[in-house]
């Protein structure tokens, strides 16, 4: 089994990728007869960062009504998350592989494809029936197929419509759900799980959080009264 793109779909989704250095995310629609061959690359609007996708609710369930209307079934446009890595490791992160069991885990297959800078490319197929199970898949360009041109202008308006780009440390300062909002206050600056999630940062990630923080001392500085809750 390989997750195959159309061209079309491919230079999509890396046009995408390389508008900023944040992630980027969005969904593989796949032909009827083959829905392990992605024809499209849609995105919805979103919330991204350097380390992180966040897709807006609202846009997500628009996404499938518009879908259902144009007669695909939601194993064509709701099985494969497609989203980009800044760096060059394309591995998950925990917080993606925490939203792929979330947000996924129900349907009776899923596939969670990501792309780094330098293109190489994580894929992992989980199936949620009988006794379950989850299998690393190879991915390719499929040129045996006919294809469409690539249009930048329409994906340069997509992408402006769609994507907002967020600071990271806003991302990061969240509060867990499970705590008391008090508990960001510990550290001035910077959340509890800064150092959990910086260690899961591949290395152009972490080089970019330090850059900020080299402009932003005071998101470190013991000293400061800053505080994000």
């Amino acid at each position: 089994m390989t997750l195959r793109f159309s061209p079309t779909a491919w230079a999509k989704l890396l046009y995408f990728r390389d508008r900023s250095h944040n992630e980027v995310g969005g969904f593989g629609i796949s032909a009827p007869d083959d829905l392990l061959y992605v024809t499209e690359f849609i995105t919805v609007k979103q919330e991204v960062s350097c380390v992180s996708v966040k897709f807006d609710d609202e846009a997500v369930g628009k996404f499938f009504d518009e879908q259902v209307d144009l007669g695909r079934k939601p194993e064509q446009f709701a099985r494969i998350w497609l989203h980009s890595h800044p760096g060059d490791s394309p591995e998950p992160s925990s917080t993606d592989q925490e939203t792929f069991a979330r947000v996924f885990g129900s349907c009776q297959w899923a596939v969670m494809a990501i792309v780094a800078q330098d293109s190489s490319t994580y894929a992992r197929l989980s199936f949620n029936v009988g006794p379950g199970g989850q299998i690393l898949i190879p991915t390719e360009v499929d040129y045996s197929r006919d294809f469409g041109p690539s249009d930048h202008e329409c994906w340069d308006v997509e992408y402006e419509i769609d994507v907002r780009a967020t600071d990271w440390q806003n991302t990061l300062s969240q509060p867990k759900k499970e705590e008391p909002a008090t508990t960001a206050l510990a550290a001035p600056g910077l959340p509890n799980d800064f150092l959990d999630r910086f260690e899961q940062m591949d290395p152009v990630q972490r080089q970019l959080v330090l850059d900020e923080l080299a402009e932003r001392p005071e998101l470190w500085n013991q000293e400061s009264e800053v505080a994000f809750l």
